[in-house]
């Protein structure tokens, strides 16, 4: 299996995930333009994508979905609270276009497990992904949540790869520049997660097969690259995790570019 985020932030959010060329968008926040683009310098084509997973209705996670259906002729898959808020905005689909998703669905030769997380919209979620053939890797992604839920430990707990939220640093978020409502939604339990508390969860998740963990939706106003490394880096340090995980590899996610492709099947 590979992965990799397309971009990353408020600007914007997409992560491919595939097994061998076949692959799945989870989320398109970007437009179909920077869609191909980015694909492309993955040496990923446009053709070889099956189909978009819609975390939530937020902008920075759809605007590009419909034109990207359309354009490459592939579904969407989003629950049907999300379809409600989609359908208004997306433009014209075929009917076969619009796939409800309830709890699991199959796609790109993929299966993907659907999990609730916690955000001010009209539904959230995270997803586990396992290749239906070719082992038992699973890849785990969470990128929209203001607390860390049950269902994010039974999910994530044991992925070999995690591509999860460190939005914001605390101290920064609270002496800086944003008013305080938007201090509050922020920081609320259904907000964003701030880097010590993605660490807590990363400590119960991570075990020994873990060996990528890609921190995503960084806040350009709250938080830094360097800082959401060294927090969540000082805080795995201390515990088990790394002496049980000397090959445990983090990265954060570019904001409008991809980074590198993560294949599973190297580490």
């Amino acid at each position: 299996m590979h992965l990799a985020t397309l971009a990353s932030g408020s600007s914007g959010n997409a992560i491919v995930v595939g097994h061998e060329k076949r692959n799945l968008l989870v989320d398109c926040g970007i437009s179909l333009k920077a869609t191909v683009h980015n694909l492309s310098m993955l040496d990923i084509s446009p053709m070889e994508v099956e189909g978009i997973f819609i975390t939530h209705e937020h902008s920075d996670h759809v605007k590009g979905v419909g034109a990207v259906a359309r354009k490459l002729k592939i579904p969407i898959y989003a629950s049907a609270k999300i379809w409600d808020e989609l359908n208004p905005a997306i433009g014209k689909l075929k009917d076969e276009q619009r796939v409800i998703v309830k709890d699991s669905f199959t796609c790109a030769g993929m299966q993907v497990r659907v999990f609730p997380t916690s955000h001010d919209s009209k539904e959230s979620y995270g997803v586990r992904i396992e290749a239906e053939k070719g082992g038992c890797q699973a890849i785990g992604i969470a990128t929209d949540t203001g607390i860390i839920t049950e269902e994010m430990h039974q999910a994530l707990k044991g992925c070999d790869a995690l591509v999860v939220e460190a939005n914001h640093d605390q101290e920064m978020l609270w002496q800086g520049s944003y008013p305080w409502y938007l201090k509050k939604r922020i920081s609320g339990n259904f907000g964003h997660l701030e880097n010590s508390q993605l660490a807590e969860g990363l400590l119960q998740w991570i075990e020994g097969n873990t060996k990528r963990i890609v921190l995503s939706h960084l806040s350009e106003e709250n938080n830094t690259p360097e800082l959401a490394l060294a927090t969540i880096l000082r805080i795995l340090k201390e515990s088990r995790v790394a002496k049980e995980n000397p090959d445990l590899r983090l990265r954060v996610a570019p904001r409008y570019t991809p980074h590198e492709l993560i294949v599973l099947d190297e580490y």
